[in-house]
C-alpha cells in the first residue's frame, strides 16, 4: 500500500510515554510525533536512527507529525502497527498470498472473546487469519516476536486453537518487517509463554506464517514468505 505523501527525513531523539517520539529534522528543529506501535520497539527506537514521518494539516490532532519509518542497518522498518492490517488485506485482496487466494475477505471479526483480524470464506471453507507486526530480530538472519509479553497475543493464540477444533481453518500470520531476516522464531527469551503457546496450538492444527514486507519510502506491500523454525 502507498505511504503518506511526502515524508519527511529526520532523527529520533528519543521516545517516551509509549506513543511520542523527538525527532530533529535536517534544519535542527526538534519536533513532537505520534508513535503508532505498543510494543517496546526494540531495536528500532533507538537514539540516532534515521526516520520518515509525515506531517497531518488536521487541526484537530493534537499531534502533526506520525512516525512512518525507522532506519535499522540498511533497511527501512515499518513500525506503524495501524498499517499492518492493510497492508495484509490488500495482499489478501490480490491474491498475493498462497494457500489464500480468491477468498471473501471480511475484517474484523468476532469470535469468542476476541476480534481476529481477517475472516476469509470460499464455498464452505471458512478461515480465521490473526495478524502480528514483527520488528525484531533476534539474530542476524531470525526475525522474531513478540518484542515484548503480550497476553492479548496468547489470548489470540488460544482463540485461533478453538477455532480450528470447531472446524475453522486457523492461522496466525507474522508480517515481518525486518528485509534481512530469511527465517521466523518466537522469542522465547522475551515471553516464554507465547513461544509454548505458539509450539502448542501448532501441534494442534493452527497454522504458522510468515511473510517478508518490501518497505521503501513509497509503500509497504507483501513480499516474500519466510520459514517458521519452530
Amino acid at each position: 500500500m502507498k505511504l503518506p505523501a511526502p515524508l519527511i527525513e529526520g532523527t529520533l531523539l528519543r521516545r517516551y510515554k509509549r506513543f511520542f517520539t523527538d525527532i530533529e529534522l535536517s534544519d535542527g528543529r526538534v519536533v513532537v510525533a505520534h508513535t503508532p506501535n505498543t510494543g517496546s520497539m526494540k531495536q528500532c527506537a533507538i537514539t540516532g536512527h534515521r526516520v520518515l514521518i509525515s506531517e497531518s494539516d488536521n487541526p484537530k490532532r493534537k499531534l502533526k507529525y506520525t512516525l512512518e519509518l525507522i532506519q535499522v542497518g540498511e533497511h527501512w522498518v515499518d513500525t506503524h502497527t495501524q498499517r499492518t492490517n492493510r497492508v495484509v488485506e490488500e495482499a489478501l485482496r490480490n491474491n498475493g498470498i498462497k494457500s489464500l487466494e480468491d477468498y471473501r475477505v471480511q475484517p474484523e471479526y468476532k469470535f469468542g472473546e476476541s476480534r481476529i483480524d481477517f475472516y476469509l470464506q470460499k464455498g464452505a471453507e471458512k478461515v480465521l487469519v490473526e495478524v502480528k507486526n514483527v520488528t525484531l530480530c533476534c539474530n542476524a538472519t531470525t526475525a522474531c516476536f513478540p518484542d515484548a509479553v503480550t497476553t492479548r497475543g496468547q489470548k489470540h493464540l488460544r482463540e485461533l486453537l478453538a477455532a480450528k477444533k470447531q472446524g475453522y481453518r486457523a492461522i496466525i500470520f507474522f508480517l515481518v518487517q525486518r528485509a534481512e531476516a530469511t527465517e521466523f522464531s518466537p522469542a522465547d527469551d522475551i515471553d516464554p509463554e507465547y513461544g509454548r503457546l505458539l509450539r502448542e496450538v501448532v501441534a494442534g492444527g493452527v497454522e504458522a506464517m510468515a511473510y517478508k514486507t518490501i518497505v521503501t519510502p513509497e509503500e509497504n506491500r507483501v513480499g516474500e514468505q519466510i520459514p517458521v523454525v519452530l
